[in-house]
């Protein structure tokens, strides 16, 4: 756990004891003024009230951009900016009318969407787009090694990785975000925050740690290597280390306990989030001792990265459409998985469709209703949907106005 106190804090990690600590200076601070009072105060030199003007903080231009877009938006907009979807090609101008077609948040590019070179990536990424005041969110997973979209990306992967120092992860992740930059893509779904030593687990080879510890610093720097550059995602949250099963066929599931979790798989990613990791992916793992549904579901799991690690950045599910291949009926719906996954508290939702509704079972139209729904139901707040739009409003914007 040492490692943890290395790691810079950044504005999303509020860590575990903060309220408690900032009541206790309040409460030195009310004793000390108390103190001056009763001794004709002396405790506290007097000064003069700061003038109206002063105390006015400076108004922020992105968070009043994304709050006038907000008042602009239907609820059938807002829910479809909550969603990322994947769509097959590598022609720019079809993507604009995917996106455009739903309304679309974000856009995730896979294998199948990544053409030769990057001034070519670039082309294709600038086209997406059809307002570059407020750009979609791309993002694709470049962990590096056997997960890697961009082929000019040498640097090592994980199994190389985590036989070296952590100043060896920051490099390499440093050079995958400036590739991402240079391909116009935004977000990186890159850095795996789970740690086993068991060869068997299906995410063993794709780890930067075997320990809790190594893990955990090896983690901190890559997110450290992305900053600034490309924003960056930890996962699978809660873990994935804990089991064996791939969660692309199943719904792995583990007894593991809430003690256990915090010893073994919590220190990577409180350290990512330290590091200042801007997206926190949740995984369609069970953790039964803990609740019954998968993380990505789990209004539980949600409020323990939140109050227990302090992380209140973006969450978002892993792809959604896993739950249906994983053949449990319970999930057999992507309308109501979206739903479920809203309410439990993920700021956004992960589709990777292939070219067509028929292929998949999943129209994204039909996911938009089912959310919009349940919205008019009382299932989900709209002041759940506002908050969580106005969270990726803002981050989108940020983005435009970090490349101008």
């Amino acid at each position: 756990m040492t490692a943890h106190r290395t790691v810079v804090a950044h504005p999303t990690y509020r860590g575990r004891r903060g309220r408690a600590q900032r009541g206790a200076v309040v409460l030195a601070v009310v004793a000390l003024m108390l103190a001056g009072c009763a001794s004709g105060g002396a405790g506290i030199p007097s000064r003069p009230s700061p003038s109206p003007t002063a105390q006015r903080a400076a108004p922020d231009p992105i968070a009043e951009y994304a709050e006038a877009r907000l008042a602009s938006m239907t609820l059938r907009q807002k829910v479809a900016s909550l969603l990322m979807l994947h769509r097959p090609g590598v022609d720019g101008a079809a993507l604009r009318a995917f996106v455009g077609n739903y309304g679309l948040g974000g856009l995730i590019l896979m294998g199948d969407n990544i053409p030769p070179g990057l001034d070519t990536l670039r082309a294709e990424t600038a086209e997406i787009s059809s307002d570059p005041g407020l750009p979609v969110l791309t993002a694709t997973d470049e962990e590096g090694g056997i997960v890697k979209r961009l082929p000019e990306d040498g640097a090592p992967g994980a199994e190389e990785l985590k036989e070296q120092t952590p100043d060896a992860t920051r490099a390499a992740f440093a050079s995958r975000a400036a590739l991402l930059k240079a391909g116009g893509i935004a977000l990186n779904f890159g850095t795996i925050a789970d740690v086993t030593a068991d060869p068997n687990s299906f995410i063993f080879d794709r780890v930067l740690g075997t320990t809790p510890a190594d893990a955990a610093s090896r983690v901190a720097a890559s997110v450290a290597g992305q900053k600034g550059v490309v924003l960056s995602t930890l996962k699978h949250f809660p873990g994935h280390g804990e089991v064996e099963a791939d969660s692309h066929l199943s719904i792995p599931t583990t007894p593991v306990s809430l003690a256990q979790w915090r010893q073994r798989d919590e220190p990577p990613f409180e350290a990512g989030v330290r590091s200042g990791a801007d997206v926190v992916m949740f995984g369609h793992l069970v953790y039964s001792a803990v609740d019954s549904a998968p993380a990505s579901l789990s209004a539980v799991w949600h409020r323990i990265l939140a109050d227990e690690i302090g992380f209140d950045g973006v969450t978002i599910t892993d792809d959604l459409r896993m739950l249906q291949d994983s053949g449990v009926p319970q999930y057999r719906d992507p309308g109501e998985n979206a739903v479920r996954a809203l309410a439990a508290g993920n700021t956004m939702l992960l589709f990777v469709l292939g070219a067509s509704p028929s292929q998949d079972g999943v129209d994204p139209g039909h996911i938009i209703d089912a959310v919009v729904a349940a919205v008019n139901a009382g299932r989900i707040g709209l002041a759940q949907i506002d908050e969580d739009a106005l969270k990726l409003l803002t981050l989108r914007r940020s983005l435009a106005v970090g490349n101008d």
